[in-house]
């Protein structure tokens, strides 16, 4: 109690009439917080003052009444340790017993409390450091691991004997359920390895894991497979059924094990088989295919085919198309109307209206309203009433393609999925014509499907390939990239599909060899092209071009390279491989975790002596071709004016950060 009392009128390092409010219960709670601090050793408290002496007898009787004016002293020095120097500087007395031993003992508590703030931000610093340490030593010296990379489709196999410079059939559709589209190729081989031309030819499908290369199922044939189409879905089938077509037979298996489902004998097969709507109200799209008619009389016969059964529906329907040339379709058209027409033709292009083409072939009137339907504006295009044909063009420079023009189109033109059908139908075309008398040249255009005019025309060398539809600038709109060579000289354009003109032109040494460009969709939401070449020719500083020897020309072997072209840098040439293989067809592939791509090439590998050369498939993942590409510019200084050139950083880091991504087919309006 005296204590207590002593503490509330006595103030430390205070006069009487400097006294302010004090707190008992403020002053409880200072000292209950504090009892480590009592555990310090400081003289003031244990009397041992600078002008204090050692005294004898228990600590108790030497400072007890002082020790609780110390615990009062503490807790003013703590709430402002400038009182007991502003008391010295009036003059008053110091805490316990001078203003030495005051001030003495406030240094001591600033450099206890600092000692503690360095404590605990040690305690909190060096964790957060050695965290940071572990992070960086597993991001820079552990390697990661392989991942998706290593699952990346890279691969080669060997399949059977190359046939020449002919493309085998091949398509492309998962049927193993691991999300990447496995491949499937017609194979010919000899049962007489040392006679080939004695043996006799075994004819079969293959269908390829598209990660391993392992071949899936074998299924032979009685003849060779000219087409092979994949994505018809049946509700009573688990997996995709594919088409095998030859030249007499038509067989549906299915696509998971290679078992037949049901085949159609029919007479001279001339294309491959068109998706239809449902005609029978089985909820199985049909299918039509042109052959050559029994009457030689006549040019054409469009037969349809049940999707279900495989069964014809009534009989062929023959043609007179009064053209000729290379045939052309047949396609499947919507017009914006809604109704059906399909086009083909041999040289020429026509279109009839599919309920047309079922009713002659079945007599019948179609079930449905929709296939019934006509576009009043194509109908008026007929020459006469009776005239069955819409003469979408004809002229003295045969057609030599025809493609609808949307993107991804020339990737999968082998499948049979009906909503890439429904779309590829609902589209412009691109139409390619060319003379085949004195100076060859081809004709690109553009066609109009809402009134079959021509947009624009663009004029080329004779054009031996489809073109790639992609998106070059950031207009919108699909451009065109065609390859055309003449005398030696190999040379790849894209033309604008807004209005024809040219934006991009490269020339090379000839590859030999007639390829179709794939254009791939990518993250930048532009288009790269992928196409086949050899050494390109740069310019030189005065105008003129280096010229291609015919030594050189003809040289064997032949290396050609397989570029990569991005419009972002359109100077700039990605080489991803090269070989002395000549590659007759091929095909892309998407794999949507990775955002990769994979090509797949069919070649056919040069072999010593007359032995039939060997047929090669190639699966190359893009994202890994790219990391060991060589970088080819085009142009070699920046002349002035010009913008500079960007530097080998900055394109390694863009072509190595660039992804892929599935075609969104947009129509061409």
């Amino acid at each position: 109690m005296a204590a207590a009392l002593s503490r509330a009128l006595k103030l430390p390092g205070k006069k009487g009439s400097e006294l302010g409010e004090y707190d008992p219960l403020t002053q409880a709670d200072s000292e209950d917080e504090s009892e480590e601090d009592d555990l310090v050793l400081n003289y003031p408290r244990n009397g041992l003052g600078r002008d204090g002496c050692l005294a004898s007898g228990p600590s108790k009787l030497r400072g007890g009444p002082d020790r609780e004016e110390m615990k009062g002293m503490q807790y003013w020095s703590h709430r402002d340790p400038g009182r007991d120097r502003s008391a010295e500087e009036r003059g008053g007395p110091g805490t316990l017993g001078g203003a030495g031993t005051g001030v003495h003992s406030t240094e001591a508590e600033e450099k206890r409390m600092r000692m503690k703030t360095a404590i605990r931000s040690a305690f909190f610093l060096v964790p957060l450091v050695c965290a940071a340490l572990l992070v960086l030593l597993c991001a820079f010296l552990i390697p990661c691991r392989k991942g998706d990379l290593g699952k990346r489709p890279t691969w080669e196999r060997a399949l059977g004997d190359a046939g020449g410079v002919t493309p085998p059939a091949l398509a492309l559709w998962d049927v193993d359920g691991d999300s990447v589209a496995d491949v499937f190729l017609g194979v010919t081989e000899w049962t007489n390895d040392t006679h080939p031309m004695q043996g006799n030819k075994i004819y079969r499908t293959v269908a390829l894991s598209a990660v391993t290369g392992q071949t899936l199922w074998t299924k032979e044939m009685r003849e060779c497979v000219m087409y092979i189409q994949c994505g018809l879905q049946y509700s009573s089938q688990p997996g995709p059924v594919v088409l095998l077509i030859g030249k007499s037979i038509i067989m549906a298996v299915n696509g998971t094990t290679g078992n037949q489902l049901w085949f159609v004998l029919l007479k001279n097969i001339e294309s491959q088989a068109v998706l239809l709507p449902d005609l029978q109200g089985d909820s199985v799209p049909d299918l039509l295919i042109a052959t050559l008619p029994a009457d030689e009389a006549l040019d054409l016969s469009l037969t349809l085919i049940s999707g279900l059964s495989g069964a014809t529906l009534g009989h062929p329907v023959p043609f007179n198309v009064t053209g000729q040339g290379k045939l052309i379709g047949p396609l499947l058209h919507e017009t914006q109307q809604g109704a059906y027409y399909i086009l083909f033709g041999l040289g020429n292009v026509e279109a009839i209206s599919l309920r047309d083409v079922y009713m002659k072939a079945t007599g019948k009137m179609p079930l449905t309203q929709a296939l019934s339907r006509r576009d009043p504006g194509w109908e008026a295009l007929k020459k006469t009433n009776s005239s069955s044909f819409i003469h979408i063009y004809r002229g003295s420079e045969p057609v030599e393609f025809l493609l609808p023009l949307v993107a991804g189109f020339g990737n999968s033109h082998n499948s049979l999925d009906p909503v890439s059908n429904l779309n590829s139908s609902r589209s412009d075309w691109a139409l390619v014509s060319g003379k085949l008398s004195g100076k060859l040249s081809s004709k690109l255009s553009v066609l109009r499907e809402k009134d079959i005019k021509k947009e624009w025309t663009f004029n080329s060398d004779p054009i031996h390939s489809q073109p790639a539809p992609g998106y070059f600038n950031s207009d919108g709109v699909l451009d065109l990239f065609i390859t055309h060579a003449t005398n030696g000289t190999m040379t790849a354009q894209v033309v604008d599909g807004a209005n024809g003109r040219l934006l991009w032109s490269a020339e090379f040494v000839c590859p030999r060899l007639v390829l179709e460009t794939s254009a791939i969709s990518t993250s930048t939401g532009q288009s790269a092209f992928l196409f086949w070449a050899s050494d390109p020719i740069r310019a030189l500083k005065n105008g003129t071009k280096t010229s291609v020897s015919p030594g050189v020309a003809t040289a064997e072997p032949l290396i050609r390279k397989l570029f990569l072209l991005h419009p972002a840098y359109p100077t700039i040439l990605l080489e991803l491989t090269s070989t002395t293989d000549t590659a007759v067809t091929s095909a892309v592939s998407y794999q949507e975790r990775q955002k990769d791509a994979s090509y797949i090439t069919v070649s056919s590998r040069p072999t010593p002596d007359s032995e039939p050369g060997a047929r090669i498939v190639k699966s190359m993942s893009l994202r890994a071709a790219i990391t060991t590409g060589q970088t080819i510019r085009l142009e070699e200084s920046s002349k002035p004016g010009q913008p500079v050139k960007p530097s080998a950083f900055e394109i390694n880091k863009f072509f190595r950060g660039l992804t892929f991504k599935r075609q969104v087919r947009k129509t061409h309006v």
